[in-house]
């Protein structure tokens, strides 16, 4: 097997797309899933993440459909025969990027379709004809069952990171799209784990599947130098601030186990002088895609993010990646590390651990057979604490970022101070209040008459009309009217 795609004999559009993106040398899982796929077989192929799967798989199935192409607009001359599945937008808007990119040369339509958004522009994309369709398995059924697409001349079907889909349930999803292609096509599988579950899915679905596995399973890459610290909660931001600035980093994804704890870490980030943005399940796509273009941009330092941004994605040159929350799933941690360290670059992951994560770094522990040694993080003298509403302590007053120039919202005084002052209180001898200036309000109290004028105006009027027959002056009497019939 040849090493060099020069060597690969791709047709001239391909080729010269290749060079123009500067890839010379292939990557292991390139190196054996490629020829495997030219020749037409069904392969299940296993890879760290990072490693150039995409290349993997599109290469080859747009070297297969190069017999296709035509220059013609008809949409019927168009059909879909590639169907790659993805489970998250993002993912399937980066693959699908990569493939344009691959058949910038050729006559060869590619479309993707994802939730989140208005159906109506990927309606008229799909009407168009389109060769090679990269999907979410959810908006891929919305399509089919608007009639929006025809899947029944599609030869090559690619799962990717497949071990996703299933986390998030779309199995049932999967089964229901398949069954609309045909029965003889080339199905491709990829991941950058394997589970029991996955071979499961691959038995059922794949004929006589080549297994390509470049690396052993769930492990991590060798260029990613991990370190996992012991940090209590509290001082976790405190934590992050000092490795940033000890390292001079510029970028980094920071990856937390819930949407709210996401949208809340960004903001505090935000109030320290960060520049941060948050991306999580909650946020709309177009909001999604902002976040993921301003950081790919250099526009914001640090992406706070949960697991939906865990997989597949590629954003090149990011040196960092920090476990702010150790994941739930064992799993879940190989696929966030390779964020960093992509296409052979070295990088940085960084987990904080709490007494509460042993169990979950055990998982990891055991999943990537490598033992973890808890390091002490010791803090710099000049890193002041970060308190939970956003606030630094610095010892002596606690303020926000950026005001140090104001009065501080609260004081709290060092505890030799407190003890002086607590002192002083129990030795200072009692006061005696001091004399009335005024005697009269020495004087005891002399009930009087009060003057006429200073009665309030009720009281005055009961006394200038005094009560007839034991009735009050201040009850009006009975208005006198006329009676029909008289009691006896």
């Amino acid at each position: 097997m040849t090493s060099s795609f020069s060597n690969l004999s791709l047709a001239e559009p391909l080729a010269r797309a290749v060079a123009e993106m500067g890839y010379e040398t292939m990557t292991p899982i390139q190196e054996q899933a490629i020829p495997v796929v030219l020749q037409g077989k069904d392969v299940m192929g296993a890879a760290q993440t990072g490693t150039g799967k995409t290349a993997a798989f599109a290469l080859p199935l747009l070297q297969r459909m190069m017999k296709h192409e035509n220059a013609s607009t008809s949409p019927a001359r168009h059909p879909v025969r590639a169907l790659v599945l993805l489970p998250t937008r993002e993912l399937a808007v980066q693959v699908a990027e990569q493939v344009k990119l691959y058949a910038k040369y050729t006559n060869l339509n590619s479309a993707v379709v994802f939730g989140g958004m208005d159906m109506k522009p990927q309606t008229l994309e799909l009407k168009k004809g389109v060769e090679v369709l990269v999907a979410t398995p959810g908006r891929l059924l919305d399509h089919i069952e608007a009639k929006n697409t025809v899947l029944n001349q599609v030869e090559y079907v690619v799962l990717d990171e497949a071990d996703r889909m299933l986390d998030i349930g779309f199995l049932p999803d999967l089964q229901r799209i398949l069954s609309y292609l045909p029965k003889q096509r080339i199905t491709l599988l990829f991941s950058a784990t394997f589970s029991p579950e996955i071979k499961r899915l691959a038995a059922s679905f794949l004929q006589d599947p080549v297994t390509i596995e470049v690396a052993r399973s769930n492990a991590t890459a060798t260029t990613v130098e991990q370190h996992f610290y012991s940090v209590s909660a509290d001082d976790k931001r405190r934590a992050l601030h000092q490795i940033l600035k000890a390292r001079g980093m510029k970028q980094a994804f920071v990856f937390v186990n819930s949407k709210l704890g996401c949208a809340r870490l960004a903001r505090s980030l935000e109030r320290e002088g960060l520049k941060t943005t948050a991306l999580h399940g909650d946020k709309s796509q177009d909001e999604r895609l902002k976040a993921l273009e301003a950081f790919k941009s250099g526009e914001v330092d640090l992406l706070v993010c949960t697991d939906v941004a865990a997989r597949g994605l590629d954003i090149k040159d990011v040196p960092a990646v920090f476990n702010f929350d150790v994941p739930f799933n064992a799993e879940d941690y190989v696929h966030r590390i390779g964020r960093t360290g992509r296409a052979g670059a070295s990088g940085l992951a960084v987990s904080f651990v709490a007494s509460s994560d042993q169990r979950l770094v055990a998982d990891i522990e055991k999943l990537i057979k490598t033992r973890i040694e808890l390091e002490p993080l010791e803090f710099e003298e000049d890193m002041p604490r970060i308190s939970e509403q956003g606030r630094i302590n610095d010892g002596r007053r606690m303020y926000r970022e950026g005001e140090e120039g104001r009065a501080p919202e609260s004081r709290q005084p060092p505890p030799r101070e407190r003890t002086e002052r607590r002192e002083r209180r129990e030795y200072t001898p009692h006061r005696q209040p001091a004399a009335s200036r005024d005697p009269f309000f020495d004087r005891p109290y002399e009930p009087g008459s009060a003057p006429a004028e200073s009665l309030p105006s009720w009281e005055a009027s009961a006394k200038a009309n005094p009560a007839h027959n034991g009735v009050s002056a201040n009850i009006k009497p009975k208005k006198k009217i006329a009676a029909l019939f008289k009691s006896s």
